[in-house]
């Protein structure tokens, strides 16, 4: 994510120094992606230097304040009508693992499976729960909402990363009973996880249409 971009729309309602440039990403992001301060004055830095900030001149000992150039708020206008890249994705993790998994003889894939898919089973009923525990959509204003559709985006993707785990599951079993010729079967420990049951980013969505 870029913070350069969520510091140039912070700055295009007003100017902020650092320290409330932090605040405000964690306060309206919901801490998800958490700032220090170090990384929020390189941030600054950078874009001074790239002629996109500019501080205002200081008033005593109050921390130095900056604002949006020209450039800067034609940059920010460009960002909010530009669609977000995934031409090139990012190195995941997950995937890497599991790719190198159904290569490398010895590795337990079915294990592999079956401990990541627990574990984002895991987040996943803990973002459900901070959903629930949330203020209604239509009944949040600002920086509630804002952090709602944070947690409806987070809880999407762990129930995507679910069911993809259910598919290479599926897929390798169906590869190994090619191979050998051995009718396929699941592991009786791990059936295919039923998300048949609405989570509470589907029953935002369900509200809201």
């Amino acid at each position: 994510m870029s913070i350069k971009s969520a510091f140039l729309a912070l700055l295009s309602e007003r100017p902020m120094h650092g320290y409330q440039l932090r605040q405000e990403f964690d306060s309206r992001t919901g801490g998800t992606w958490p700032l220090n301060i170090g990384q929020a004055y390189t941030t600054l830095q950078r874009l001074e230097r790239d002629g996109l900030v500019q501080p205002l001149p200081a008033e005593g000992d109050a921390p130095e304040t900056f604002a949006l150039t020209d450039k800067g708020q034609a940059e920010t206008e460009q960002w909010w009508h530009a669609p977000v890249q995934r031409d090139a994705p990012s190195r995941d993790e997950l995937s890497i693992k599991l790719a190198l998994a159904v290569t490398i003889p010895g590795v337990d894939v079915s294990e592999v499976i079956q401990i990541q898919r627990t574990e984002t089973l895991k987040t996943l009923r803990s973002y459900t729960q901070l959903k629930r525990s949330a203020a209604a959509p239509h009944e949040a204003a600002g920086t509630d909402l804002a952090w709602l559709l944070v947690l409806d985006s987070l809880i999407f993707k762990a129930e995507a990363e679910v069911r993809w785990l259910d598919h290479v599951e599926g897929t390798v079993i169906q590869s190994a009973q090619r191979d050998t010729g051995a009718p396929a079967q699941r592991n009786a420990a791990t059936p295919r996880t039923d998300l048949s049951a609405p989570t509470a980013a589907s029953s935002t969505a369900g509200r809201q249409r």
